[in-house]
Formats: structure tokens, C-alpha cells, sequence
């Protein structure tokens, strides 16, 4: 219960954080980004079928059903290899329908949800630029920063999905809200990972993504970036 209240707290604090940023308009570059390129049609297409279905949400779900096969959750599917493979067919499903409801409601409200490197310096100021990426976006021709309603939702649309589509039956609305708290807090460390370790103009990851912009600043200032 403790352990839910604090994933449920860290969820609103990020929704706070996110909502000043949005409200307040900072004049940074990581709001106003400064020679921000609004990914094509193409470009869209291109990374919702490498998030949703490329290595890494296949190596995710598979992390991902290891430990719940340890932990034996839930204990109805109990263990082995048939087992893992329903656990792991659970977690790549439930990141699918987060992945693509997160998509397809970013292409209805005309955001940009992917992430884009802060053009800042100083360890803080790029963390604090990873959280709120958590549940912001970008919109318009200039990319301005917004407080994104699909960043919110998708997470927890695909727990629901998961908890009323293929889950045991004793699962209900409550189960999905927690396990939706854990798919957020996986974003927080996914664009943790993307701010200080995976990033840059030569990294595998950017190399798939976008002829290079998955995940860096804004071209304009990504020539002075790693």
C-alpha cells in the first residue's frame, strides 16, 4: 500500500513539475527549441513501428517477464517455459497498446511526443528536462513544449487492456492504476537513458530513429552536441 501511494505521488509531482513548465513558459531553449524540424509523416510512421515493435520492446517485455516469472505474478499462469511465454506475451502486448494508443492520440492532438535532448547544461537542468518529458510534448511548427494528455493516458491504457482483455479474472481497475504507475516510472528512466547514456548523433538508437534527431536537442543546436 505504502509502495502505491509513493509511485502515486511521484505520478502527481510529475504532473505538477510538468504543468508549470507549460504555464510558466521558461524562456529555455528546451521550451521555446530554438530550430526545432517537426518530423514528417514518414518519420512518424517509421519510429511508432520501431517503439512498438523493434528490439527494444521485445527486450524490454522479455527483462520485463523474467521478473515477474520470479516473482511469480500473476500466480495463476504459475511457472515454465509456457509460462514465461504468456508473461512475455502480456508485457509486449500491454507496451504495444501503450505505445500505439500514445501515437495514435499524439497524431489526433498534432504533438510531437518524441523525446528530444535538453539543449542545456549542468546535471540537474537535464534531469529535471527528462522528467517532465515524462508527460510533455511538443506541438506546433516551432515545437513548443505542452503538458501532453497521450503522454498521461497511454501508459494506463495498456495496463487496462491487459487487465480486462488477458489477465486473471480477480484483477481489476485498481491492479491496472498501479501497474500503469509502473510503465510511467519506466519512461522517467527510459528518458533518463536517453538524456545522459543513449543520445548523440552517433548512437545506435539515433541512427534508427530519424536520420539522427531520435532523441538528440534540436538540429540547430545539435551541432555543438556529442
Amino acid at each position: 500500500m505504502l509502495r502505491n501511494r509513493a509511485l502515486t505521488a511521484s505520478f502527481l509531482l510529475l504532473c505538477s513539475i510538468a504543468y508549470s513548465q507549460n504555464s510558466e513558459l521558461p524562456p529555455d531553449p528546451a521550451v521555446s527549441a530554438p530550430g526545432y524540424s517537426k518530423p514528417t509523416a514518414q518519420m512518424r510512421l517509421h519510429n511508432y513501428f520501431f517503439d512498438a515493435f523493434g528490439p527494444y520492446p521485445i527486450l524490454g517485455a522479455a527483462f520485463a517477464a523474467g521478473i515477474n516469472q520470479a516473482n511469480n505474478t500473476p500466480p495463476e499462469w504459475k511457472q515454465g517455459g509456457v509460462a514465461y511465454a504468456k508473461r512475455f506475451g502480456s508485457d509486449f502486448g500491454i507496451a504495444a497498446v501503450t505505445t500505439t494508443t500514445r501515437y495514435a492520440l499524439a497524431e489526433a492532438f498534432r504533438e510531437d511526443t518524441l523525446y528530444y535532448r535538453c539543449d542545456c547544461s549542468g546535471f540537474l537542468p537535464r534531469l529535471r528536462h527528462a522528467f517532465t518529458s515524462t508527460v510533455t510534448a511538443r506541438r506546433g511548427e516551432d515545437g513548443h513544449t505542452v503538458f501532453s494528455i497521450p503522454a498521461i493516458v497511454a501508459p494506463y491504457a495498456g495496463t487496462m487492456t491487459a487487465v480486462y482483455g488477458w489477465y486473471p479474472d480477480r484483477y481489476n481497475g485498481k491492479d491496472a492504476f498501479r501497474m500503469g504507475n509502473y510503465t510511467m516510472l519506466g519512461y522517467v528512466g527510459q528518458n533518463i537513458a536517453m538524456e545522459f547514456i543513449f543520445s548523440g548523433r552517433h548512437s545506435f538508437l539515433s541512427k534508427l530513429h530519424m536520420g539522427g534527431r531520435r532523441g538528440e536537442s534540436p538540429p540547430a543546436a545539435a551541432t555543438t552536441g556529442p
